[in-house]
């Protein structure tokens, strides 16, 4: 069996996120391995023919990003305590650029959370999940969320 020595744990810092972290952190925790945490902003480059500016689409992205990274930041400190992880804030289609960077990096594995979407929802917003476990040359552990407490 291969080991786990890089895990790629992609978020979208909903609530969703921390149990996410919990995941990544014990596969960390088990194998010794170090965790890259990514959120992904969306580029908004599709609407640059729609009478906005692109330097007003550049500055809306940046200021997304400078929030984006200052938030990851916060979330990496509160649920990666004890194992070694990084953040990193990625602009573009959210399942593209977990695959990519995940290749890029190396990883052995990639933790994600999805949301549960079904009929109508999910064809008409597709399933960044589902597009990253048909493509990804490495494993992916899905996290769904949970149901609310009754």
């Amino acid at each position: 069996m291969k080991e786990i020595k890089k895990i790629l744990c992609a978020v979208d810092l909903s609530d969703h996120s921390k149990a996410v972290a919990e995941y990544a952190v014990m596969l960390a925790r088990g194998a010794g391995a170090e965790v890259i945490v990514v959120y992904t902003a969306p580029s908004l480059s599709q609407y640059v023919g729609f009478h906005v500016p692109p330097n007003t689409i550049e500055n809306f992205v940046g200021e997304i990003v400078t929030g984006a990274e200052k938030s990851m930041d916060a979330f990496v400190a509160e649920n990666f305590a004890g194992v070694q992880a990084r953040s990193q804030v990625l602009i573009g289609y959210a399942a593209e650029e977990i695959l990519k960077r995940a290749t890029e990096e190396g990883a052995d594995l990639i933790v994600m959370g999805t949301h549960g979407r079904k009929g109508i929802d999910r064809i008409l917003f597709g399933s960044v999940a589902e597009k990253v476990v048909k493509n990804a040359p490495m494993p992916v552990l899905t996290i769904r969320p949970s149901a609310p407490a009754k």
